[in-house]
Parts: structure tokens; C-alpha cells; sequence
């Protein structure tokens, strides 16, 4: 059921519903959103639970690797009150995500701000799993936290950082030392911020859905008491050309395997799970407009200009990749940037 382009979903309705194979599901008013994000945030702001409620309240969830714009964005929101981060396994480790997300808190002077621990492991898929998938069906290009070795060849991209689950390298910004990972479970925290903000809490995840299915499980009514739901995943059809061979490096997955995208494949089962669940409105931001974007090094350069901590951390990134993190932050800090949105049913196998 897809309605016109430019539609925007109603957040009256909590879901309409649509036939399936197995009865009925339901049908959420889901927007996907397509924009080229223009501004960049670089007021502080400070997490205060006694600031007025008109600060947008949000949760974000994230497999962060690095210090990275996508983050900035919200934490440097003077409107904008992130109740706390919560860390998936995905590109890396949990553990290695909660050393990077603290550190990250620590460069940009926001320490309050509670990190929370995901699970290590997807629901039900696994390395060895993921080997099979490729004997049938051929190699993956990115397997995030799996992936020993590139296995298409030269590429400008570095190599990736294989290691087992419990194993945290020396971070290249310097370890964290003021920040440290909350004894609270990521799922439990954001079941208790819908609840002490009900209809309030806007939950970004840039990452795997696993925290979310996850309190989505322990509480069938978390999905209805928060206030939406923006995520940065799946792949409808992005082909397309794009005119650095750096970006196209950085994304060249996408290329040839429309419809795979790796936010969802390491955790397809989570991601089903949140899907069908009854939120007021989902947003999801596919790889399709943001695979065309990228991370030049003059772009770069232009935001870690300033003298300062953030500036210095900024000039540490590695440059080339789509800025697919960014487009979902800034699609939500900024809904206007979306020049197209459609209203679909979408569900993942």
C-alpha cells in the first residue's frame, strides 16, 4: 500500500492494518524519507531531566565506531535534550561501541549523558550462520564486527578491525577515562524513558534494531508510549551512479545487491520485530538517497575547522564514506530537508 509521493503520514491513527500470509499485520504509517542534510549544529547543549519539555527528547541507538558527525548533530542541538546512547553490536562490538560512545561524550563535553549497554550477540544470527548464507549464496562485501578481510579486491577503504566480542583495541582518539557504561541494560532504559516521558521520546537508530525488539519484547506497549520512531537501514532499490569513485567505493555493496542492506541483515529477525510493532509514526531513512552522499575531505576539512576539541577529533575521520548516519539525524532535527517521502508496509526476511 503505497501512498503519492510528497504524502506525509498521519500520526493520528496508531496503524492501519494490511493482509498477510500469516492473517493480518500491521500497517504503520511509516515515511521514507529522501534529503541532502545542509546544516550543522555547533551550539552547546546539556542534558537536564529539569529542563521544559519543549526540547525534543530523544534516544539514540547506534553501533558507533568513531567520532562522528551523525552524533554531533544531536548532541550540539541547543532544542534537542538526548536523554542517552544506547550501544549495539554491528559494524563492531558492543564493547568496543561503548569505549567509542564514551570517548565521544568525553571530547564533546556532554559526560552526563548516560551510555547503555546493548546485547553482544544479534537474536538468532551469527557469524558461523552468515558463513553458510555465503557457501549458498556468495561473499558479503561488509559484515560489520564478522568481517576478517575485504574480499572484493583493492579498496581505498581501510582495513577492517577483526577481533573477538570481548576484546576492545586502543581507541585512535585516546581510551575513555571520565565515562563509563551504565550497570542498566539498554532495553530497560528506553522502556523507562517511554514511561517517564510518555509520548515524548523519539528513539533514533543508526545502527541494528536488536535493543529495540528487545523492549518491543519486555513490553508490548513500548512502541505506543514513545513518540517516534527514525531509523537509518534498509534498501528498496539504490542503484544509482555516483560521481566519486571514493563514494562508490565506500558503498559498493549497494550496487549490485538492492534490497541488502547490513543494519538489517545482522539482525534481520529484531528488525522484523520492530517493524510490525504499533508505532505512532516510523520514519526510516534507506540507504537509497544517502549512498549518493559522501564525506569528502573538503567537507571535512570545512567542519573540524575550528581550533578546538571537537574540530581536532573531526580531522581523525577517515573520509570517503555516505553520510548515511547523518541524513537519518538530520531528517529527523529537521523534517523539511525531506524533498520526497512515500508511505509504504515494509517487513524484512
Amino acid at each position: 500500500d503505497t501512498r503519492s509521493v510528497g504524502a506525509r503520514p498521519s500520526t493520528n491513527a496508531l496503524y492501519r492494518y494490511a493482509p498477510s500470509r500469516a492473517g493480518t499485520l500491521p500497517q504503520m504509517p511509516l515515511s521514507i524519507a529522501v534529503a541532502t542534510p545542509s546544516t550543522f549544529h555547533d551550539k552547546n547543549a546539556m542534558t537536564d531531566p529539569h529542563r521544559p519539555s519543549s526540547r525534543r527528547r530523544v534516544i539514540l541507538e547506534d553501533d558507533i565506531d568513531g567520532f562522528t558527525p551523525a552524533q554531533l548533530l544531536l548532541l550540539q542541538s541547543p532544542d534537542v535534550q538526548v536523554l542517552g546512547i544506547s550501544a549495539v553490536s554491528g559494524n563492531i562490538w558492543r564493547d568496543e561501541a561503548l569505549a567509542h560512545t564514551c570517548r565521544l561524550l568525553e571530547l564533546a563535553g556532554h559526560p552526563q549523558i548516560p551510555v547503555l549497554p546493548g546485547p553482544v550477540h544479534p537474536l538468532l544470527n551469527s557469524e558461523l550462520a552468515t558463513e553458510r548464507w555465503e557457501a549458498l549464496y556468495g561473499k558479503l562485501v561488509w559484515k560489520g564486527a564478522w568481517t576478517r578481510h575485504w574480499v572484493d579486491g583493492d579498496t581505498v577503504q581501510s582495513a577492517p578491525r577483526y577481533h573477538a566480542h570481548d576484546v576492545v583495541p586502543e581507541l585512535a582518539l585516546g581510551n575513555p577515562s571520565v565515562v563509563r557504561p551504565a550497570d542498566e541494560p539498554a532495553a530497560l532504559f528506553m522502556l523507562r524513558m517511554v514511561r517517564q516521558y510518555p509520548g515524548e521520546v523519539s528513539i533514533i537508530a543508526t545502527g541494528p534494531l536488536t535493543n529495540l525488539a528487545l523492549a518491543q519484547s519486555l513490553d508490548p506497549s513500548f512502541a505506543t508510549l514513545a513518540r517516534e520512531l527514525v531509523y537509518m537501514g534498509g534498501s528498496l532499490n539504490p542503484r544509482q551512479q555516483r560521481n566519486s569513485v571514493s563514494a562508490q567505493q565506500f558503498a559498493r555493496e549497494f550496487v549490485n545487491s538492492p534490497r541488502r542492506e547490513f543494519n538489517i541483515r545482522w539482525d534481520p529477525e529484531a528488525a522484523s520485530i520492530v517493524m510490525r510493532a504499533p508505532w505512532r509514526q516510523i520514519t526510516m531513512v534507506p540507504v537509497d538517497p544517502s549512498t549518493a552522499t559522501e564525506l569528502t575531505a573538503e567537507l571535512l576539512a570545512r567542519m573540524s575547522a575550528a581550533d578546538t576539541t571537537i574540530g581536532h577529533a573531526l580531522r581523525r575521520r577517515e573520509p570517503g564514506f555516505p553520510m548515511w548516519d547523518e541524513l537519518a539525524t538530520a531528517v529527523w532535527l529537521r523534517p523539511d530537508l525531506a524533498t520526497r517521502t512515500e508511505t509504504l508496509y515494509v517487513d524484512t526476511n
